[in-house]
Formats: C-alpha cells, sequence, structure tokens
C-alpha cells in the first residue's frame, strides 16, 4: 500500500539536510530537492520544495513544503516511519 504525508516546515534547506539522516537513516539525493531511500518496510521518497518565506515583524523564517511518499508499505510500517521522519525534526523550545 502506498502512503503520503505533506508537511510544511519552517526549516532550511541546510537545517533539513542536517535533520534528515537522524530521521530516516541512510538516503541518496537525486535531482534537486528529491530524497530517496528504503527501510525494511519498503522505499521511500521525500521531495522538498522550498515556498516564500515568513515573515513575522522582523522575523523572517525559511519555509518547505515537505511531500513523504511511501511505496509498497504495511500500513504498521508506514506509521512507525511517519513518526520516526516527524521525531527526528522535532524542536526543543520553552
Amino acid at each position: 500500500m502506498d502512503h503520503r504525508l505533506d508537511l510544511e516546515m519552517a526549516i532550511s534547506r541546510e537545517e533539513f539536510l542536517r535533520l534528515l539522516p537522524g530521521a530516516v537513516g541512510s538516503f541518496a539525493e537525486g535531482e534537486e530537492g528529491l530524497f530517496r531511500g528504503a527501510d525494511g518496510a519498503g522505499g521511500w521518497t521525500i521531495r522538498l520544495v522550498s515556498l516564500e518565506e515568513l515573515r513575522l515583524g522582523s522575523v523572517v523564517l525559511p519555509r518547505h513544503r515537505v511531500e513523504v511518499r511511501l511505496a509498497d508499505c504495511p500500513a504498521e510500517a508506514a506509521q512507525a516511519f511517519m513518526a520516526r521522519l516527524l521525531r527526528g525534526f522535532m524542536r526543543g523550545g520553552g
């Protein structure tokens, strides 16, 4: 079964690339903004699409749409992959 998740993140490309290995393990980068990999459950792709910066007064945040696709993946494995991906990009605050 195929699964998809589309996210909008306030993150720079550099920061995304720094955090991605911790979230998904090893991967290969294809054309600009396309990342591919596989885990025990099947193959995945992530496309990083640049969006217009978010401006909040003098604060400017880079933004990207993150399109996650899992192919031929059982529902439980897809859920575990997505949870691991989201945990990899969580930021603490306080």
